[in-house]
């Protein structure tokens, strides 16, 4: 098979020559996938030199398509070669892949719908830093984020949490939280499990230290929110359904892609605010965090866990970057200024030449098997929703920087995604109780 490529545009168009059967159905869609991946999200396919098209090669072209276009992409066949016609015609499939013929020119009735999208599109602000594109959504101007520290995170140090340490906890909708807890009915269940976790549109997810390292989620079901064990963390609250004042989508056009604290101090400049709550998803070029290997549980006798050599025993880090080419879901804060109650849990996110311009924070991501994010603006809870319940939640880290002279591995990279941000307005520190 051979496969060529011209841009139409925003299309892009691949030309096939050869056969669709079921070997090079696999490359075909290898090739689409590839394309998706470097952000096109409208493709077309010049089948006009395809000398056979077979049953598995129609399955990937339906699946190529109900990709696209669940993404608000299209996916169509430009030409057909007359064999290829005819199978499509066999399968009844004509009318969904093969392109239609230009629409005639709108009347103006119909044509007024699109002068006031045209008015929309205008309230959106584009700014271009470094080789990457933001463009600025209004949500909720007046949004502001409460942001509350809970529980102790000294104890994590010497394993210290006991039942009086922690407690269940629920987050709403308008609500994200990050931290060390696990999904169980109590302490007594939770105790050898307790893990990073991550909340955030009505879903919950954590990383068990039981020896599985595989990950486990609850979603919200009607008005019923998962519960959360939690030994520490950090919970924002929106005082509205909307929590978020702005959604920022970024795609990295260099050949580069975009730093997390890069995209942190974008997000800071473009709100104007020096503190931020921020929840996101984005395409990954890679993840640096760290992971809990064991429940920090009942230990206070032993010595720190971020002491050598028990620290290889208790925590797991990234040597490289992880979960490439995935997708991330992930919540945080970030901010320039003094952190007030949550500094115990803030670290430094880059290393800016003078502190008032250092950006801190603390995220933790949950990785997904990759699927294209949909372009423009895309509605936090859904997303999280068809994350949780079409792709397969691969890790959860805490994200670090890792910036060892010698061996660092950096700091986690993305490609393109959707930053729901919104400036703190309150910080508080709360003794979490039994």
């Amino acid at each position: 098979m051979q496969i060529t490529k011209r841009l139409i545009g925003q299309t892009a168009e691949l030309k096939i020559e050869g056969r669709v059967d079921g070997y090079w159905s696999d490359h075909l869609a290898a090739a689409v996938d590839q394309e998706i991946r470097q952000g096109s999200h409208h493709i077309q396919l010049d089948l006009s030199q395809v000398a056979f098209l077979s049953s598995a090669g129609i399955g990937t072209l339906v699946r190529l398509y109900k990709d696209l276009k669940s993404i608000q992409g299209s996916f169509a066949v430009s030409n057909c070669s007359g064999v290829v016609l005819k199978v499509l015609e066999l399968s009844k499939l004509v009318d969904l892949l093969v392109a239609q013929p230009a629409p005639e020119p709108l009347s103006d009735e119909i044509s007024g719908n699109f002068v006031a999208e045209a008015r929309v599109a205008e309230s959106i602000r584009q700014v271009e830093r470094s080789g990457t594109v933001y463009e600025v959504y209004p949500l909720a101007p007046d949004a502001k984020l409460d942001c509350r520290r809970l529980g102790d995170a000294t104890l994590l140090e010497r394993s210290g949490f006991a039942e009086e340490h922690c407690r269940i906890m629920q987050f709403s909708d308008s609500a994200f939280a990050f931290g060390l807890g696990a999904l169980g009915e109590n302490f007594a269940d939770c105790q050898g499990r307790f893990g990073e976790f991550i909340a955030a549109g009505g879903a919950v997810a954590y990383l068990p230290t039981d020896g599985t390292n595989v990950p486990d989620f609850l979603l919200a079901g009607g008005a019923a929110l998962p519960e959360v064990q939690v030994c520490y963390g950090i919970a924002c609250q929106g005082a509205n359904p909307q929590p978020f004042g702005s959604l920022i989508r970024f795609e990295a056009k260099s050949s580069a892609p975009v730093a997390l604290s890069i995209l942190l101090e974008a997000c800071l400049d473009l709100s104007d605010a020096q503190q931020l709550g921020v929840v996101m998803i984005a395409e990954s070029a890679g993840l640096i965090g760290a992971a809990l290997r064991r429940p920090p549980v009942l230990a206070a006798s032993e010595s720190n866990i971020f002491e050598f050599p028990r620290i290889r025993d208790c925590l797991s880090f990234t040597a490289e970057r992880a979960y490439t080419k995935s997708v991330v879901l992930s919540a945080g804060v970030a901010m320039r200024r003094s952190a007030g109650a949550l500094e115990p849990v803030i670290r430094p996110l880059s290393s800016a030449s003078s502190p008032e311009m250092q950006v801190a924070g603390h995220f933790h991501a949950a990785a997904f098997s990759y699927r294209p994010i949909q372009r423009g603006q895309i509605e936090l809870k859904s997303s999280i929703k068809g994350l949780f319940e079409g792709q397969t939640l691969e890790g959860i880290l805490h994200l670090l920087t890792d910036d060892r002279a010698l061996s660092g591995s950096g700091q986690t990279e993305l490609v393109r995604g959707a930053c729901w941000i919104a400036p703190i307005s309150r910080i508080t520190a709360e003794g979490v109780q039994a």
